[in-house]
């Protein structure tokens, strides 16, 4: 398959929209930026089309998608019992990195929802995502664009690299400016869950809807769950080489680090180590990459998929990263990471 490119650099391009969401209604694919990260766009009302996503990213057939919509009254169609919380959440940060899990309605097809009966629905702020999505019918499942498991795409390059000729087009966007997926909150249960952590916290939440829970499946790897979420259940953004998380007192952190890549130094290979600007000079004997700074949460956010892709191609030995336990976005980095890491911890 030829995988066309349209570049979106400079906003929204009406000619290339448009053939977007023809493609889109023909049944095929379009990966496509949000402010999150890139998606892999589909008719999400079309079951055939879902299946495709499922296909080109190999990815498990009972990961549920997330349906993509551009108006609030779409989603009287795709859901039911709406509940009152709905409508407060989506006034607070619709359109915004926020996804809710709802009840689906009828015209939502299993092969979208992974066999559950609730649907998973949000409103991004992007402005190519939203014209792209009311071009393509005004309902669009999308997971993120990249191949199931590894690092998620923050640039279209990231998407080509992982599903070019298996993709119908990817429009460039540049950049995307938050860098990790939604969060994810479950509106069934009588108290919200938060089903995965992200750029809208538990606090923020709170401030609109009173209690909100952390379901406690968010850092477990138990195989048995059936996921009610996108990355639930399944390992996700993982990098080729080891990755181990070094947790502790941040002295004591980089001690143990250098003390390991040192070690992988003298058995002749090479270990990347996953710093930030302040601890960036301290690493030695290894490919050090700062994936931002402390003081600018958003930063280490918006580089951490970056940076894993990169040390594939350098072909690192293993990789070890500081945690990063920050105010607002801290849950949501180490979720990645852990998942990332396959939940292997050092702890100093």
């Amino acid at each position: 398959m030829n995988t066309l490119l349209e570049n979106m650099h400079d906003g929204v391009r009406e000619e290339g929209i448009r053939r977007a969401g023809e493609i889109l209604r023909d049944g095929g694919l379009v990966a496509f930026p949000t402010e999150t990260v890139y998606g892999l766009g589909a008719d999400a009302l079309d079951a055939e089309a879902s299946g495709k996503i499922y296909r080109a990213k190999g990815r498990p057939s009972d990961n549920p998608l997330i349906v993509h919509i551009a108006e609030w009254d779409a989603i009287e169609t795709i859901t039911e019992d709406l509940p009152p919380q709905a409508k407060l959440l989506s006034d607070a940060f619709w359109p915004g990195p926020l996804t809710m899990v709802l009840k689906k309605s009828a015209r939502v097809p299993y092969a979208t929802t992974g066999g559950l009966d609730t649907v998973a629905v949000r409103m991004p702020s992007n402005e190519i995502a939203l014209a792209l999505i009311r071009a393509g019918g005004g309902y669009v499942a999308a997971p993120s664009a990249n191949t199931s498991g590894r690092p998620s795409p923050t640039t279209a390059q990231h998407v080509l690299e992982d599903l070019g000729g298996a993709i119908d087009m990817i429009i460039d966007g540049g950049p995307v400016s938050i860098g990790l997926e939604s969060t994810i909150v479950d509106l069934t249960e009588e108290i919200p869950v938060i089903l995965r952590p992200g750029y809208i916290s538990k606090e923020m939440l709170e401030k609109i809807v009173g209690e909100v829970r952390v379901d406690r499946g968010l850092l477990a790897d138990d195989p048995s769950v059936r996921p009610k979420a996108p990355g639930m259940k399944y390992r996700h953004y993982a990098p080729k080489a080891p990755l181990f998380i070094v947790e502790g007192d941040r002295a004591h952190v980089r001690e143990k680090i250098n003390e390991l890549t040192a070690a992988e130094y003298e058995s002749g290979r090479l270990a990347g180590v996953v710093a930030t600007d302040e601890s960036f000079g301290v690493y030695m004997h290894a490919v050090v990459k700062s994936i931002g700074s402390r003081d600018q949460e958003l930063t280490i956010a918006q580089h951490l998929y970056s940076i894993l892709r990169e040390f594939d191609l350098l072909e690192v030995s293993v990789i070890y990263s500081e945690s990063f336990e920050t105010p607002q976005m801290g849950p949501a980095i180490m979720n990645r990471l852990m998942k990332a890491a396959g939940h292997q911890v050092i702890r100093v």
